[in-house]
């Protein structure tokens, strides 16, 4: 819940933070490369929270950034974008309700209010967005400053429900982009982090979701969160099985959540005609299509880059405990222990979904 009513004003960051001296940070200093570094400690300025961070999620996108795969990403940076804890104290004209001792969580992206997407309301694709740990330091560090229009609050959640919020939102607005719908039949490609958000989303729509994945412990989780139907690619014919399962028609919608060029052709390949098709992740290569489909099927070809107003959305479903979120968690860490776990995380990619930090 969001007690300032979720202001639908585009809010942006303060320029020249004060500082009141050194904490603790996780930063990685180049590729490959990751340590705990001495950083300013900041002060509320006003209008703003201190927010003393007490977990921190990890997930795939922090991995490329570690292995130096993310082109928006300079180094050193500081990661950090999935964030919980409790408020330290308030800067000047921070209004009711909110006051220290809170638990909460907070979007981590910016708005410029004056671009194209923020004058059409869409602030979730503003053009000079600057998403903490991305192209800015990020919250994996022992205080963070946020407007507080950013804030949310639940008291129902757990410190570690609060820092699944944001991966959640990400994959509730690419089921939000692509209209999904009960009786829509919804196939979700790759169950990462984001990727399971997409399917807890769409089912929370009363669509039918076909989750696909490489492993089968994240197919399991997949399940647990909502989808009806698993298919693993690396034993199953997987176009077969999805137009088995939808009659030969392929699914009226396909959300994309593994960002290869494979997947990016199968999801226009595969969905029905009149289909929409809602990409979530960045390709990591260029992708040559079959353009004719586009055109013969008459599709829908969607982005989704991270939220919009789904953080109260995602909220409102982990307090309705149809699941436990905390089962995506493969390993929690203190800060000291995030080098290895990256490192450890680089080699066996498929056996991690979500890296939990506990910084307090």
């Amino acid at each position: 819940m969001d007690p300032s009513g979720g202001a639908s004003t585009v809010m942006t960051d303060h320029d020249g933070p004060s500082y009141r001296g050194a904490m603790k940070a996780l930063a990685i200093t180049a590729p490959g490369h990751a340590s705990v570094v001495d950083v300013d400690e900041p002060i509320a300025a006003p209008g703003e929270a201190l927010v003393r961070v007490k977990r921190v999620g990890l997930c795939g996108s922090d991995l490329t950034t570690f292995l130096g795969r993310n082109p928006m990403v300079s180094y050193p940076r500081v990661l950090g974008h999935e964030i919980s804890g409790t408020i330290e104290q308030l800067g000047a004209d921070v209004p009711d309700p909110w006051r220290a001792g809170m638990n909460v969580t907070f979007t981590p992206y910016t708005a410029c209010g004056k671009c194209p997407s923020c004058r059409s309301g869409r602030r979730n694709a503003c053009r000079d967005n600057k998403t903490l740990g991305v192209q800015r330091d990020g919250a994996l560090s022992e205080f963070a400053v946020v407007p507080y229009q950013k804030l949310y609050v639940a008291p129902g959640l757990t410190l570690d429900e609060l820092a699944l919020v944001e991966p959640f939102s990400v994959g509730f607005h690419a089921a939000s982009r692509g209209r999904v719908q009960a009786p829509d039949t919804v196939l979700v490609m790759g169950c990462g982090g984001v990727g399971l958000g997409a399917v807890a989303g769409a089912a929370s729509r009363g669509a039918r979701v076909i989750a696909l994945d490489t492993q089968d412990g994240k197919l399991a989780l997949a399940k647990t969160v909502g989808a009806t139907h698993l298919i693993n690619a690396t034993t199953t014919d997987a176009r077969q099985a999805v137009m088995d399962m939808t009659g030969g028609d392929g699914p009226d919608v396909v959300i994309e959540a593994v960002g290869a060029a494979a997947t990016y052709r199968q999801a226009v390949e595969w969905v029905s005609f009149c289909g929409r098709v809602v990409y979530i992740g960045y390709g990591k290569e260029p992708v040559s299509y079959e353009t004719r489909l586009f055109v013969m099927k008459e599709l829908d070809i969607l982005g989704a880059r991270n939220c919009l107003a789904e953080f109260p959305e995602v909220i409102a479903f982990f307090e309705r405990r149809l699941f436990d979120p905390r089962v995506l968690i493969s390993r929690t860490v203190a800060m000291a222990e995030v080098p290895e776990a990256l490192a450890t995380w680089a080699a066996n990619p498929g056996g991690t979904s979500k890296v939990m930090v506990k910084v307090a």
